[in-house]
């Protein structure tokens, strides 16, 4: 039996203003079933890559496939497969928050009124208010409800918990976790990210309209360096000299070694090695996070002017 095709497949994907390049070659693949993260600062192209990819322009040039077919072409027949979720979302300020939900609702192929009950429960919702007198958080609940209770094959994610609480975040989280289970597809560009780190399969990060790096986070934290901390007996031999080693400081602290560095993976084992050769109190090793895993891509250190600019971005 023949594997099913990707749900997003963008391949060399260009897109001007003007004189402006948007996108520059950029490439994506989205597979069924997996929560994809999409991330990049302002400016670079998330947002124009999602509006070519619900239909809203035109892309200047490359390959565009949505579920297969054209979204320009056929944006119609596609938009009752997915539901889209923006940072800013706009609603009627004269109906109530229900309203709204059906209204939504018939723009998708259908809708689980069980699930979108639990939905509104879990966020705490009042249907019954106007959307005048919603919060920006509140607001924002309505688009989350209308599409997590969509009958949809794709969730399009951009900047969805925006104007959220903590709490609020984390039913969300649970609610992605939740559709993914059911077979649910999810593109999900964010500032925040912590909430990528916990929910993507597979993330693709894009700098000037291109992408930079793509793939889970177990494959890209393989070519980033983890952090090392102990506390041992005595000084752990030949570490500070050892392949693969870097920020190496180590100092005696109440009768023990305090030592820490940064290791790339694949010298990680050796350099546990030496240090239980020194008899270990404490170790703690960290494992490279998205921040670090973003910066890298973004070719720059955390101490650089871009480095700096660009985890601000994409930390907001």
């Amino acid at each position: 039996m023949s594997q099913p095709g990707p749900v997003i497949h963008l391949q060399e994907l260009t897109k001007t203003f003007g004189r402006a390049r948007a996108l520059d070659g950029l490439d994506l693949t989205v597979h069924p079933g997996e929560v994809h993260g999409f991330l990049g600062p302002n400016g670079a192209g998330k947002s124009t890559t999602i509006r070519i990819l619900l239909g809203l322009i035109r892309a200047t040039g490359g390959h565009v496939e949505l579920f297969g077919a054209d979204p320009w072409r056929d944006a119609a027949r596609l938009h009752g497969r997915l539901a889209y979720v923006a940072g800013d979302v706009a609603l009627w300020p004269g109906l109530t928050g229900g309203q709204c939900l059906d209204v939504i609702g018939a723009t998708h192929g259908g809708v689980d009124e069980r699930r979108r009950k639990d939905l509104i429960d879990r966020f705490d919702l009042d249907p019954t208010k106007r959307i005048r007198d919603y919060s920006k958080g509140n607001r924002q609940k309505v688009a989350l409800v209308a599409a997590l209770a969509a009958q949809v094959d794709l969730l399009v994610l951009d900047e969805p918990t925006s104007g959220l609480d903590p709490l609020m975040e984390q039913t969300f989280q649970q609610c992605v976790r939740e559709r993914r289970e059911e077979g649910v597809t999810v593109l999900l560009s964010s500032h925040i990210l912590g909430e990528v780190e916990a929910l993507a399969d597979r993330v693709s990060i894009i700098r000037r309209g291109r992408t930079v790096t793509t793939g889970s986070l177990a494959d890209l934290r393989r070519h980033t360096r983890t952090s090392v901390h102990a506390t041992t007996t005595r000084e752990p031999e030949g570490v500070a000299r050892a392949e693969g080693v870097a920020d190496c400081v180590c100092e005696r602290l109440d009768g023990h070694v305090d030592i820490r560095f940064t290791v790339d993976p694949q010298h990680l084992d050796a350099m546990i090695g030496r240090l239980h050769a020194a008899r270990i109190h404490t170790l703690t090793v960290t494992p490279p996070s998205l921040d670090a895993l973003f910066l890298r891509s973004y070719g720059a250190g955390s101490d650089t002017p871009e480095a700096g600019e660009a985890l601000a971005e994409a930390a907001r």
